[in-house]
């Protein structure tokens, strides 16, 4: 239990946070993985290229100084870095390696700024933290374990089948190489791969969203799209290598599936909205309902770039057809000229959803929204959701990449 003191002199800290955060962060990181160079195994190195990690994490730390007086306010972001840290292998005694050069940094960043009593009451507040994310993480391994066909770690699967579904888009079907079972994961939760990355001589995790309902206990799949480098960003170093090398009969290491965002059970109404490769989660959930719940009311919103890249739509039509109340819309936002000829009264081509769309489609105040997709996009969606009438605590979105992941 942190004191009043400490307390003060955290909140104390939130102006330099605030303007120097991404700075201290930085710093961080460059120090811990220079100082144990085996957790760039564990962090995503094209991320912290890019500086998504270190902008995350100077996010979370922020938030984490503002809330310090109640941090219960920020349990959903505890939960949702717990169920990312539980896919990477991230575990109770990495959280004093992070703590030494996280406080180190501060002292480094700040300079005279940092006494030792502000420094002593920064390793209270994060020893406060870390206890939190390790009972939560320790519980999440616990259940994963202790689950039927569960594991907690990396497990090895074996490509089972691999399907072209755009052309930058391709599905796994995952099978235990142990011959065993998978558990019964809910639609929407996320699993990681990891994979031995030339480029840059490591082995690197990724997470990818669970691409189809949990019907049967005997195999996993994740559809990945291919990033391709532009306007200066780098391609992404899994997606090519998974497309490129992971053929039928490999074997790739798979974590347990996780994660807070997933279809919640009921008969209410549905509203769910992908946006490009967002529909991974999008059509576990879409796919769930169509074969439990039929009954169930379900608008269904995706949006591609062109039509040959809205991905899964064959088997978004097959889930469809299956729904007693469905309202179905698709929209093609820069659509190349076989686009140009679709005559259908729920495709949409050149635009993206706008609020008055949203609207249309008639969403109910006592509906759970669900939406995957670009930020923007999402933001977008969200807004729309909520002058539509949707409850904001109703509305539950998927951040991929870093979203605000350390």
């Amino acid at each position: 239990m942190l004191t009043t003191r400490q307390i003060e002199l955290v909140k104390a800290t939130v102006p330099v946070l605030r303007e120097h955060g991404v700075a201290l962060t930085t710093h961080f990181y460059k120090r811990m993985l220079s100082h144990n160079p085996e957790l760039r195994n564990v962090f995503n190195q094209v991320h912290q290229a890019r500086g998504h990690q270190q902008k995350a994490l100077a996010g979370a730390v922020l938030a984490y100084a503002e809330n310090i007086e109640n941090p219960a306010v920020l349990l959903p972001a505890v939960k949702f870095i717990a169920s990312k840290h539980a896919t990477i292998g991230i575990r109770a005694e990495h959280y004093p390696i992070v703590g030494k050069h996280l406080l180190a940094s501060i002292k480094e960043v700040l300079g005279d700024a940092a006494s030792d009593e502000l420094i002593d009451a920064w390793a209270a507040a994060y020893g406060q933290l870390a206890d939190l994310l390790i009972k939560v993480e320790g519980d999440i391994y616990k259940e994963q374990a202790n689950t039927e066909g569960g594991w907690s770690g990396w497990r090895p699967f074996i490509v089972e089948e691999r399907v072209e579904e755009t052309p930058d888009v391709v599905s796994f079907y995952l099978k235990p190489a142990d011959g065993g079972m998978v558990p019964a994961y809910k639609p929407g939760q996320f699993v990681s791969v990891r994979a031995y990355l030339p480029e840059v001589k490591l082995v690197q995790p990724r997470q990818y969203s669970l691409s189809a309902a949990p019907l049967c206990n005997k195999g996993l799949r994740i559809s990945v799209k291919r990033v391709d480098g532009k306007d200066g960003v780098p391609a992404g170093l899994m997606s090519n290598h998974l497309h490129k090398c992971l053929k039928e009969g490999d074997t790739i290491d798979v974590s347990a599936p996780t994660g807070e965002f997933y279809l919640a059970e009921g008969a209410n109404p549905v509203i769910l909205v992908a946006g490009g490769i967002g529909i991974t989660p999008i059509f576990a959930m879409l796919q769930q309902i169509a074969e439990k719940t039929p009954e169930r009311p379900v608008t269904f919103v995706q949006v591609a770039c062109t039509g040959s890249e809205l991905a899964l739509v064959k088997e978004v039509r097959v889930e469809a057809a299956k729904l007693k109340n469905a309202c179905m819309a698709t929209f093609i936002t820069k659509p190349d000229e076989a686009d140009k000829q679709i005559k259908c009264s729920c495709v949409k081509i050149g635009v993206r959803p706008t609020t008055e769309d949203i609207k249309a489609l008639a969403p109910s105040a006592d509906a759970d929204a669900y939406i995957c997709g670009p930020t923007a996009f999402m933001n977008d969606m969200r807004a729309a959701l909520a002058e539509a009438g949707v409850p904001n605590e109703r509305i539950h979105t998927e951040a991929f990449g870093t979203g605000n992941l350390t």
